[in-house]
């Protein structure tokens, strides 16, 4: 760096302006490292930004005042707005972070692709809904709507045109939303565009933030620091309908209650499933077979002391070459048990269930189940509500392989449709669709096994 001593004050203002955006990369760098939760973004999207972030890092290392020329431009306040989006608890289950979308091969019938390859900056669930987002921090005057030339492709309007035409092609990927994010704000005349050209409505206020600033490089490298001024706005991306579905309850909600009454009201199993609400409007909640059959579990509801006290080789004989899995699981449920975990989770919520894991936990149940596992499982069967086999087109639409088995497909598939988390331990599913690229909302918890009591 130039001795400040001999500098003149251009360079003095860009040697500032340097160390203040090494010094806001730095800050964001420990943002996404320390901040972010594994629930709201994927290792492999953490990986992304850290490198990216890193790569700007050395970028800006290596400037001297005398290597740039005022107003410079930065990589950082992009990042920041990426980062900005992520945070904000409307968002979710980011699963790719500026990567490009590949179409499928084209059909041998055909030498066209379905569409062109796209440059996403967000794939993620916006308000428990796929959503794309595309991120811009260009000052608003160098926005062009067309470009340079018409019909060049460099301007704003083809870029969404083709991003929005691969959102209603595309299967397993496909958002119910386009969101454009300005981190800078836009103008009228493109925002005017953007509604009546796409349709577009404005999300007022949807991501501002007071503590959220942009910053604006000035002549002689001064930093200007401006308030939250950015604009959003959401395309609607043709998809499946969910209103006018027909749900089916198991029984009437004064079956439940009536049997709840002759109960101990200390049981805590019984505390947690009063906490479902099957006629209520509020968020949704899907069971898959794990999750149902951790919630009835003798492990999760007071069987760890027998099974510690029991002889080790009635145990083995018992579960043969399950014993150490079944021990292992006694002893997570000792440091962390789960019936208290999950109660914040599934409260106020109706739960549903679909056919399918219906079924299946009914036939594992009977099989394995022993008396007060059958009447627990009964009693939380009474307060779901179980609805039509229906995965959505995009989980259904997945290839089906070994770790994307067709049965998890639709049952996951029907939380996508319902717009509901999947309450599962299945993570080696959930492992396989974040690979996909896919955003899906779940929400894992420890595995409990029925152990016959």
């Amino acid at each position: 760096m130039a001795d400040a001593s001999n500098a003149s004050p251009p360079e003095i203002a860009t040697a500032a302006s340097l160390e203040v955006a090494r010094a806001r990369c730095a800050g964001l760098r420990d943002r996404v490292s320390g901040t972010l939760p594994s629930s709201k973004i994927s290792d492999s999207c953490r990986g992304t930004l850290l490198r990216l972030l890193g790569a700007e890092l050395r970028f800006l290392s290596r400037l001297s005042p005398s290597d740039v020329s005022p107003p410079f431009s930065l990589n950082v306040g992009y990042l920041e707005s990426i980062v900005h989006i992520v945070e904000q608890p409307s968002v979710t289950r980011v699963s790719r972070i500026c990567k490009s979308l590949v179409p499928p091969p084209a059909r041998a019938s055909s030498s066209q692709h379905p569409w062109k390859t796209v440059h996403v900056d967000i794939v993620c669930t916006l308000c428990q809904r796929p959503a794309w987002f595309l991120v811009s921090d260009r000052n608003p005057k160098y926005i062009s709507w067309l470009g340079s030339r018409r019909g060049d492709g460099a301007g704003l309007r083809a870029r969404v045109e083709r991003v929005v035409s691969a959102a209603r092609s595309t299967v397993y990927l496909k958002p119910e939303s386009v969101v454009l994010f300005f981190a800078k704000g836009v103008g009228d005349a493109i925002s005017e565009k953007l509604v009546g050209e796409f349709g577009a409505s404005e999300m007022a206020n949807q991501f501002s933030c007071p503590d959220f600033h942009t910053f604006q490089e000035l002549e002689d490298g001064w930093v200007n620091v401006i308030g939250p001024v950015s604009r959003a706005f959401e395309i609607k991306v043709d998809t499946e309908r969910y209103a006018g579905e027909t749900v089916v309850k198991v029984v009437e909600e004064d079956c439940v209650e009536n049997k709840k009454n002759d109960l101990s009201s200390s049981n805590e199993f019984y505390s947690l499933i009063s906490r479902l609400k099957p006629s209520s409007n509020k968020e949704l909640i899907n069971f898959d077979t794990t999750a149902l059959i951790a919630l009835v579990s003798g492990i999760s509801n007071g069987g760890t002391g027998h099974l510690f006290k029991a002889d080790e080789v009635d145990m083995r004989k018992r579960f043969k070459g399950n014993y150490d899995f079944v021990m292992a699981q006694a002893m997570s449920e000792l440091q962390n048990p789960i019936l208290s975990e999950l109660n914040n989770v599934i409260d106020g919520r109706k739960g549903i269930v679909c056919e399918s894991t219906l079924s299946e936990f009914k036939d594992i149940v009977t099989m394995c189940g022993g008396a007060s596992e059958k009447e627990r499982a009964e009693q939380l069967l009474r307060s779901l509500v179980v609805v039509p086999d229906s995965p959505s087109a995009r989980i259904i639409g997945l290839p089906t392989t070994r770790k994307i088995g067709l049965k998890n497909k639709v049952i996951f598939g029907t939380g996508d449709h319902w717009h509901a988390p999947t309450l599962t331990a299945n993570i080696g599913f959930v492992r396989a669709i974040s690979q996909t690229g896919m955003s899906l909302l779940t929400m894992e918890h420890s595995p409990r096994a029925l152990i016959g009591d």
